[in-house]
């Protein structure tokens, strides 16, 4: 109750009917058109001296002039999503760079190196590279072309080299921004809403996931308790003639209710588990969009202070500041409808398969 009562507390874009989530939910006019498609799978196990890994298969298929081959396929570790992940952070500090699974996703409830581990974590990863590849800037990343083209070798020789001029830049904005606090002077309006907004979003969102994390473990409890109870009522029926059908019938019952709750428990963790949690990982990221772009609006405000006081600073300075900040601005506004717009279609889908997942479970 406590779940669904905060969920449509925080937002009428993200009610829990499916009909109504239907009616309020306003698609765009068409799909647009891809030229890049990315499939990461096929998991390899490697045990070195050293460390035992996974390496997944990316496989990319595109027709843009500026690929080589309309092919690749290259092996790839968590450690190289990850320096990819830092890339794009560097070279586009507001944008809103997609999330990548921890470490150690779902930390309690599945063993590191599981089939069930490997397999959430490949659809996280399949989810991340082609939400980069839908992004319309992002895409067109030089190191993101790199990920996806360059032999092993080649791209380990590629993260040695230093960091280019866009990346130093990332990381002055990223060192900077930590030291923020408070609204900036001049923030526009639009910002501080976006502010309220993640705020709220990442309390709600957070306790959504709690409440999820604590299903799936009663659920799983239950699960356990049937699993004992049936053979029980069989090894009853034994020892009573007069009832053993009825025991009997009893234990076919209750091993059904077990197999049907464990099909429940399997939609829990695929469909509802793993959205929640990359929208606590989207929330973190959020904020610390919003404050690298409080950053630069406050060099862009301690430069004009400064100018009304000194005479010696040029005016042209300002003007290539408040370029900066229009630019991130423009860059952080379109991204935000597109998140958004994406959130909302995520959540829609989310809750409404839990719903019909949970129908087929009150038939069975």
């Amino acid at each position: 109750d406590m779940s669904l009562t905060e969920v449509n507390s925080f937002s009428p874009s993200v009610p829990i009917s499916p009909s109504s989530m239907i009616n309020e939910y306003k698609f765009e006019d068409g799909p647009e058109i891809r030229d890049l498609f990315i499939t990461v799978d096929d998991p390899e196990s490697h045990i070195t001296a050293i460390e035992t890994f996974i390496t997944y298969r990316v496989v990319t298929k595109t027709t843009r002039g500026e690929f080589d081959s309309s092919e690749y396929e290259v092996r790839r570790r968590y450690q190289d999503f990850l320096w990819l992940k830092s890339k794009l952070e560097e070279a586009h500090p507001t944008l809103i760079i997609p999330p990548l699974p921890e470490k150690f996703i779902m930390r309690g409830m599945v063993e590191r190196f599981s089939d069930e581990f490997i397999e959430t974590r490949r659809k996280a990863l399949h989810k991340f590279l082609n939400r980069i590849a839908d992004h319309p800037t992002l895409t067109f990343n030089e190191d993101f072309k790199i990920f996806l083209t360059a032999q092993a070798w080649e791209l380990s020789s590629h993260k040695k080299q230093g960091p280019g001029l866009l990346s130093r830049m990332g990381q002055t904005v990223r060192a900077v921004a930590s030291s923020v606090r408070g609204a900036v002077k001049n923030r526009p309006e639009m910002f501080t809403e976006m502010n309220n907004y993640m705020e709220t979003f990442s309390q709600k969102i957070n306790l959504l996931d709690k409440i999820a994390h604590r299903i799936y473990k009663e659920e799983r409890e239950y699960c356990n308790e049937l699993k004992e109870y049936g053979p029980i009522h069989t090894l009853w029926s034994a020892s009573e003639e007069d009832v053993a059908d009825s025991l009997k019938g009893i234990a076919g019952c209750i091993e059904r209710c077990g197999r049907a709750t464990e099909r429940r428990m399997a939609g829990l963790s695929e469909h509802l588990l793993p959205i929640l949690h990359e929208y606590v990982l989207y929330s973190e990221i959020l904020m610390g969009v919003l404050k690298r772009r409080d950053q630069i609006q406050g060099e862009l405000d301690s430069k004009v202070d400064a100018l009304a006081s000194k005479k010696d600073l040029f005016s042209e300075e300002i003007g290539k500041l408040e370029d900066k900040v229009e630019h991130a601005n423009n860059a952080l506004k379109a991204d935000w409808d597109r998140w958004k717009q994406n959130m909302q279609w995520d959540m829609r889908s989310t809750f409404t398969n839990v719903a019909e997942n949970n129908l087929r479970y009150y038939e069975e």
